[in-house]
């Protein structure tokens, strides 16, 4: 069938959020939940089922309360980001809904709200901060292929996003099996004689240089930067890059353990491309243990040296080496580590093979995401 050009308003309602006010509106853990732009960008690609603030019952008439199943678009600080609601809850006006469906498949209208998104956001001036005016998303053209058509590409598109969710999701079951064992056998099953050492003594603690000292000159020769930001967004069109010839110990690639140390502390497996090691992290390796014990060490340390930081009379907390030799750990006698470590092991592997699955599967979404909006690829509509 033929595609055909439609505004958005032709085919659904659109509706502005509202802002309950005054401030006391606000009540927490406890009343309606109320939804803002982070929980959109934690957590899953395409729902949002849980938020971390909520407002009094009283609020809602000042706000726009959405049921399970809407759909809702941001309109301001992340233009064009569209999301599911699987929880009843409220939004702000930072969001937009859309709702009353004609003739379009909602999952291939999301699909085709985000190939759009950089169209949508320009028309709004560009900005990163565009609070986008409703006309403008009613007004939006979009080609549209007749519905069964639609259904088809929005469940290819859908299928990829479903298994990237579930390794997502197995890897959070990974991690709070990680962090059970670790728990069970360093501070309730924790022996007496086992030997006590400075966190720094188990781990190298590399710090990364200043990457804009080292500029990428020519493209066929240079990595990009990975900095405090790339930790939890990965790779983007606004990271920095640096030449590759910089010394090959501050290259990391995934599966290297990488934890930062200034601003926002967190240590993390690094799941993206190789990339070069910006200052105020490091890359922590070991040549005498295995990369699960170091990992968990630091990782527990964590709130801790968060402690240590925001007691720091600075703008960007951080820690010093020297809080690395006062944190201590407890070392386990060879045979019990290695027991350990059997167990251990396996989790990190599935975690690092899910995250390069995630990428590979992520990367093979986004380049069908255009072909299929645009036509170029068709699917059987069978």
């Amino acid at each position: 069938g033929e595609w055909k050009e439609v505004a958005i308003e032709e085919i659904c309602t659109v509706q502005r959020g509202g802002s309950p006010r005054p401030i006391h509106d606000f009540l927490a853990p406890h009343g309606t939940p109320w939804i803002k732009i982070s929980d959109a960008t934690n957590g899953n690609a395409r729902f949002i089922d849980a938020t971390e603030e909520f407002i009094r019952p009283e609020g809602e008439s000042k706000s726009r309360v959405v049921e399970p199943g809407a759909f809702i678009l941001s309109n301001s600080a992340t233009p064009g980001l569209p999301r599911f609601v699987r929880i009843r809850a409220c939004i702000h006006d930072g969001w937009l809904l859309l709702s009353d469906f004609r003739d379009v498949d909602e999952w291939f209208l999301h699909y085709k709200l985000k190939d759009e998104r950089e169209l949508i956001l320009l028309k709004g001036n560009g900005s990163i901060f565009t609070n986008l005016k409703t006309t403008i998303l009613k007004e939006h053209r979009i080609a549209l292929p007749p519905l069964p058509e639609q259904r088809a590409i929005a469940s290819v598109l859908s299928s990829l996003d479903a298994k990237i969710d579930l390794l997502h999701r197995q890897n959070k079951t990974l991690e709070a099996m990680a962090e059970a064992l670790f728990r069970q056998w360093f501070v309730e099953e924790a022996e007496e004689g086992w030997e006590q050492r400075p966190l720094s003594s188990i781990a190298i603690y590399l710090n990364g240089v200043a990457c804009q000292k080292y500029p990428a000159k020519d493209p066929a020769n240079r990595l990009p930067v990975l900095k405090i930001k790339e930790l939890s967004t990965g790779i983007t069109d606004s990271s920095d890059w640096a030449t590759s010839e910089i010394d090959p110990k501050y290259h990391v690639v995934a599966g290297d353990v990488v934890f930062s140390w200034s601003a926002t502390l967190m240590v993390k497996l690094w799941d993206g491309p190789k990339a070069v090691l910006n200052q105020h992290l490091f890359k922590v390796t070991s040549e005498e243990f295995p990369k699960w014990f170091y990992f968990m060490w630091t990782k527990h340390h964590v709130d801790e040296f968060v402690a240590i930081a925001e007691s720091h009379a600075t703008t960007f907390g951080h820690i010093k080496r020297g809080d690395l030799d006062e944190a201590m750990v407890l070392v386990p006698g060879p045979e019990r580590l290695k027991e350990m470590t059997a167990v251990m092991d396996p989790l990190f592997e599935k975690h690092i093979t899910n995250s390069a699955q995630i990428k590979s599967l992520t990367a093979l979404r986004d380049i069908l995401l255009p072909k299929l909006m645009s036509g170029e690829v068709r699917v059987d509509e069978k």
